[in-house]
């Protein structure tokens, strides 16, 4: 089957579209490469015969019209969004754009494509999501897939609206669609704007690591390549018009995880340590978010998925991975807003 990716070229994008292709998939990825997007991620797998790049922008319907027509794709996986919270706050519109306007066209090109190719069964449009969309938790419990919606920033409102179009076209259209929500992701190729490649990147140039508020936000931690395993069974096996919860059950307070780098590279760089003493308390983002973790139980029980890499090993393969790929990271840090305090606010 061949599959139409979109966000291909980014972080988790290219996860997905490498393990597609090791399943056998004929893949087509489609990205605008935008400032998060990076062909590089992708260099093991440019020469593969079942992979194909497109450069589009989904918020351009005459362009998506023209790759469906032309690669007649049995599956849609939509990871293209912007995603970072601290830019929503500073520039919401790009994310109403693209989240919102380019999910719309996108669902509208899909949905012309499997009526005008006989309303398959097996077609399915697969939106992949955030836990981001319900909100913050109190110290106790966790998300599940009945969680009402509670949105606090530019971001998860775009994302959350983005959920309930592709629902809507579920239910209005017919259209065969999946989503998932998941967890903050982690692992190598993730963009330097997010918080564990810049606890790296700044500890080994031995700049301050911004920590925001008193630490205390906790995440739930996903590793990126198990999160791509579990978008492949949701695509493959997953229940029309059901929504899935992709989280490890790795809670961490944002300090725990920052200090946890901060040893691992003591013990990997000890000329410059201890690291720890780089680490600088900033005021927090408007409207953060306390805290998060996801329930997995459905895709557990339903699918079989289940995390196959602890947060402590995948952040030291990930540590591993920027030590060894500086000729990946390098120029990247001259690409718009890295390295600037982003989402501070008025």
């Amino acid at each position: 089957m061949k599959i139409l990716i979109t966000g291909g070229a980014g972080f988790i994008g290219s996860a997905v579209v490498r393990l597609a292709l090791a399943r056998g998939y004929r893949v087509v990825n489609l990205d605008a490469l935008t400032y998060a997007g990076n062909l590089a991620n992708l260099d093991d797998i440019a020469a593969d015969p079942g992979y194909r790049f497109v450069q589009a922008d989904i918020r351009d319907r005459a362009a998506l019209a023209r790759v469906f027509a032309e690669e007649v794709p049995g599956a849609v996986m939509h990871l293209a969004a912007e995603s970072h919270v601290d830019r929503s706050i500073d520039g919401p519109a790009a994310f109403v754009e693209t989240n919102l306007v380019g999910t719309f066209n996108l669902l509208e090109a899909a949905r012309a494509h499997w009526q005008g190719v006989g309303r398959p069964e097996a077609f399915r449009f697969h939106h992949i999501s955030t836990d981001e969309v319900f909100g913050a938790l109190g110290p106790e419990g966790r998300f599940t897939e009945d969680t009402g919606y509670d949105p606090r920033s530019p971001y998860s409102a775009t994302k959350a609206g983005s959920d309930h179009l592709v629902r809507a076209w579920g239910a209005t259209y017919g259209l065969p669609v999946v989503l998932s929500n998941s967890s903050n992701n982690y692992g190598p190729r993730q963009f330097p704007e997010k918080l564990i490649p810049v606890v790296i990147l700044n500890a080994l140039a031995g700049r301050p690591i911004p920590v925001y508020g008193d630490g205390a936000d906790t995440r739930d931690w996903l590793f990126v390549e198990d999160h791509a395993e579990a978008l492949l069974q949701v695509l493959e096996r997953g229940e029309p018009g059901r929504s899935y919860n992709i989280g490890a059950e790795a809670e961490l307070r944002n300090i725990d995880l920052v200090r946890f780098l901060c040893a691992e590279l003591d013990r990997l760089c000890p000329e410059a340590a201890p690291h720890d003493r780089l680490i600088a308390f900033v005021p927090d983002r408007p409207g953060h978010d306390r805290r998060y973790a996801i329930d997995p139980g459905r895709i557990a029980a339903e699918l079989g998925w289940r995390p196959s890499v602890s947060v402590e090993e995948g952040l030291r393969r990930t540590l591993r991975w920027y030590l060894d790929n500086e000729d990946w990271w390098r120029p990247l840090l001259q690409r718009d807003g890295v390295g600037r305090r982003l989402g501070a606010g008025a």
